[in-house]
């Protein structure tokens, strides 16, 4: 039984207690907290004890509940009205939300509760989680490694067993990354499935809350409940929520296309022995098994690290010091001072960095050359999805990490280094498509995933396919 639904059955059976759930939940965070992993940066005892308390009323009024009694993680960067949201930065240290996010209002109304807000990469910016203003997040099984990022709190507080769940955000992989480094599942819905409300905008072509989860049964069961269409976010697609299906116990009729420029020559090779693993065992399970080409792969990082930045510096603008965040303008008295005070000591070096980055490649005279430019290049990156779709292929089947989890600190003074390690995950991003990152096997003790990309609102079936992928590997084994 996967850890949600034995949550789920044991509140609603009498057998556990929700404050009991919450106690156990208190215990979790403390002890990890303990051992030094800063993956929960908002929580307390007594917020708990009343989460506890909210939840065996709910249990009393509505017992069939989807997810009742389920702790859940939340990413810092997804609005919540009882705790803090600062997005792992002091700019925003301390800030409490007028509204919350549709996605946790829809968790709450499922009877879960929200056990922490997750450390994470200032405003979501960085690939392992060393970008918090508030220390870095350790990876749950070796402190010497990062956990991933941007969203690498959430990752480490499932694969530590402190939530079977939690909410993290992609706008280039950082679920699906952050789950490989960390051996978890990671799910990112498609672009317009899930509600952006209440998620702090980074780049809004891009952004989706998206979920971690123990299990692709757990991933689903939350999917569920988040999905669907929300009047207060124009971007979401006239769509019911997501029905669950029956996982998959084989794989016959379906075809997987390989990617070449997904499987370099130079491929790490212990995620190159375990993608052979997951190929043969597809094969096992009668998938059809072809080659395909995304001749525009290799433009996918720097279309993606323009775009990106370009949509950060606009949204970010909106923290002056003036209508809510840090103001430290000290002395200043005239706007721009102000203005360069408060951003100067609120903002990490990373955001700075791409806010300047984003502010030339949308300047006068560089806007053609950079972000049209780019722009242009994501529709061929889309084109080249599609052709490999209309070709036959239901599903992508590709590493989702280049590598395994890298040694903390390895890559923050060459940030072209850390940005290259989204190479395999910015393509799904930069064309709204869903992708998970699943569990492969492991490389000397560490963590590797694989990934599925699929058609625009293909959850179901891809999620289906994951579980036949799940019962089949052996995601602990050492795959050299």
């Amino acid at each position: 039984m996967t850890a949600v639904k034995n949550i789920v059955d044991s509140v609603r059976s009498g057998r556990v207690t929700a404050k009991r759930v919450a106690e156990r939940t208190e215990e979790l965070l403390r002890t990890t907290d303990a051992k030094g992993l800063n993956a929960a940066l908002e929580w307390s005892p007594e917020y708990l004890s009343r989460e506890g308390s909210r939840i065996a009323q709910h249990a009393v009024r509505s017992p069939q509940s989807p997810l009742l009694g389920v702790p859940i993680g939340i990413k810092d960067n997804i609005a919540t009205l009882d705790l803090p949201t600062t997005c792992a930065s002091r700019i925003l240290d301390g800030y409490i939300s007028p509204f919350e996010a549709t996605a946790v209002k829809r968790l709450r109304d499922a009877g879960a509760f929200a056990a922490c807000k997750a450390n994470m990469d200032e405003f979501a910016m960085g690939s392992s989680t060393e970008y918090s203003a508030f220390g870095r997040v350790l990876h749950p099984e070796f402190p010497d490694r990062v956990p991933g990022g941007s969203s690498g709190g959430s990752a480490a507080l499932v694969a530590a067993g402190v939530v079977p769940v939690a909410l993290g955000s992609e706008t280039g992989g950082s679920v699906r990354q952050p789950a490989s480094f960390c051996g978890v599942v990671g799910l990112k819905p498609t672009y317009g499935r899930v509600s952006r409300y209440g998620l702090v905008a980074f780049g809004s072509s891009l952004d989706c809350i998206s979920i971690f989860g123990q299990s692709v049964d757990d991933t689903a069961r939350v999917l569920n409940v988040i999905s669907g269409h929300d009047p207060l976010d124009a971007t979401t697609a006239p769509v019911p929520p997501m029905a669950l299906q029956t996982p998959r116990k084989d794989l016959k009729g379906i075809t997987l296309g390989l990617p070449d420029e997904y499987f370099p020559a130079d491929l790490h090779g212990g995620v190159k022995a375990a993608l052979d693993k997951a190929i043969a065992v597809a094969k096992s399970l009668g998938a059809t098994v072809k080659r395909v080409s995304l001749k525009h792969a290799k433009y996918t990082v720097p279309t993606y690290y323009i775009v990106n930045p370009a949509e950060a510096a606009a949204n970010l603008a909106r923290y002056d010091g003036v209508r809510y965040g840090k103001r430290d303008g000290g002395s200043q008295v005239d706007l721009r001072g102000l203005y360069r005070a408060s951003r100067g000591k609120g903002f990490g070096p990373e955001v700075r960095r791409r806010i300047l980055v984003g502010t030339y490649v949308l300047s006068a005279g560089y806007a053609d050359a950079y972000y049209h430019q780019a722009m242009k290049m994501r529709t061929l990156i889309h084109r080249d999805f599609t052709d490999a779709f209309d070709s036959g292929v239901d599903f992508l089947l590709t590493p989702t990490t280049p590598t395994p989890a890298f040694k903390a600190g390895e890559k923050t003074d060459d940030p072209v280094t850390m940005y290259l390690a989204d190479i395999f995950v910015a393509g799904a991003s930069l064309t709204g498509l869903p992708a998970i990152s699943i569990p492969a096997g492991r490389d000397e003790g560490l963590p590797i995933g694989m990934q599925l990309i699929g058609p625009a609102m293909s959850e179901p079936a891809m999620l289906a396919v994951s579980a036949a992928f799940e019962s089949a590997l052996d995601a602990r084994k050492e795959v050299r």
